[in-house]
């Protein structure tokens, strides 16, 4: 048996508890996996409220930093003992996991457990809409909505290092001004105070950036179209407004401006080969430091639902971790 914390019914973060549960099973070519730590993701927090693909109890998360205490038949290229990052099957807010092992991926030596724990699903989606989907190219500016969030400070920050002239981030508190100019951001717009279509097109002598990152939708994505330059590429990655956006084809065609969408969790499903090279490359900016993780709390596990909580409140700046009670994370 293991303690995890399980989505008793779909609502607040009240209904998340922690509970006993039956340890999972290790099938072929899967690995079992002791919990050091898994961060808090948005798709959690939208989990917990409900879709038709799980129906509670369930246990929420997606990704874990850990180490291996178990191979499955067929394994040869993990052994016991091996530090890892994994996206496991069945969530990740237990003491252990089950992962197969094309989306498990070995820890660089120098890079510790909460660094490893934070950086899955915010850099591997970050370089993937920047890298693959945007195709960002050197010289390119590059607006980040959500800026101050986990895959905003981190998308900020590859921006950067794979050659973004500028890089503007949107936040929707005073507050979170700070985390996103520490990030590496050279202009910081807050929505709350100021029209972010007019300040972009100011920042940018009424040229418009060249790639947008967007996880709001609805009238965010419509307004950034108006700042969106000539062959520009707006990324959709995300609906945290709940609302749905009206497109016009006739703001694309003679613009030859192109609107994407882009799931990592589809990725995972589907393409999951794909994700090996952007591990490789995100880990080569975690080993040379070039690239940090802003982890902005650590909850201990059975805590899932203030850290829940803090996410909605839009209180969170940087990552969110939960630390299981075996874990030797402090």
């Amino acid at each position: 048996m293991m303690y995890a914390v399980t989505v008793s019914e779909f609502g607040g973060p009240e209904v998340l508890k922690y509970v006993e549960v039956s340890m999972p099973l290790v099938k072929t070519d899967h690995l079992l996996i002791k919990v050091e730590a898994t961060s808090v993701n948005f798709a959690d927090v939208k989990a917990r409220y409900g879709n038709k693909d799980r129906q509670p109890p369930f246990i929420p998360g997606l990704d874990v930093a850990g180490t291996i205490v178990e191979v499955g038949e067929g394994v040869e290229d993990f052994q016991v003992g091996q530090r890892v990052i994994a996206f496991p099957q069945g969530g990740s807010y237990a003491e252990y996991v089950v992962a197969h092992t094309n989306l498990t991926f070995e820890i660089p030596a120098n890079v510790d457990f909460t660094t490893a724990a934070a950086c899955p699903i915010v850099s591997f989606t970050s370089y993937k809409l920047l890298a693959d989907v945007g195709r960002m190219t050197r010289g390119d500016a590059v607006l980040v909505h959500a800026a101050a969030g986990g895959i905003g400070t981190t998308a900020i920050q590859l921006a950067k290092l794979l050659g973004a002239s500028t890089v503007i981030g949107t936040v929707s508190k005073e507050e979170k001004v700070a985390t996103t100019l520490e990030a590496g951001a050279d202009f910081v717009i807050n929505t709350s105070k100021e029209n972010f279509v007019a300040k972009v097109l100011e920042i940018t002598q009424e040229k418009g950036v060249d790639l947008i990152l967007d996880s709001i939708a609805g009238r965010v994505t419509e307004q950034s179209l108006l700042c969106l330059a000539k062959y520009g590429r707006l990324v959709n990655f995300g609906n945290a407004s709940g609302e749905t956006a009206t497109i016009q084809t006739a703001d694309l065609t003679a613009s030859c401006r192109s609107i994407l969408g882009f799931s990592f969790g589809t990725t995972r499903k589907h393409r999951p080969e794909t994700v090996r090279d952007t591990a490789n490359k995100v880990f080569e900016f975690l080993e040379n430091g070039s690239l940090k993780i802003v982890i902005g709390e650590k909850f201990p596990l059975e805590e899932a639902g203030k850290a829940h909580k803090l996410m909605e409140d839009r209180g969170s700046k940087g990552k969110i971790l939960l630390i299981p009670p075996t874990s030797t994370i402090v």
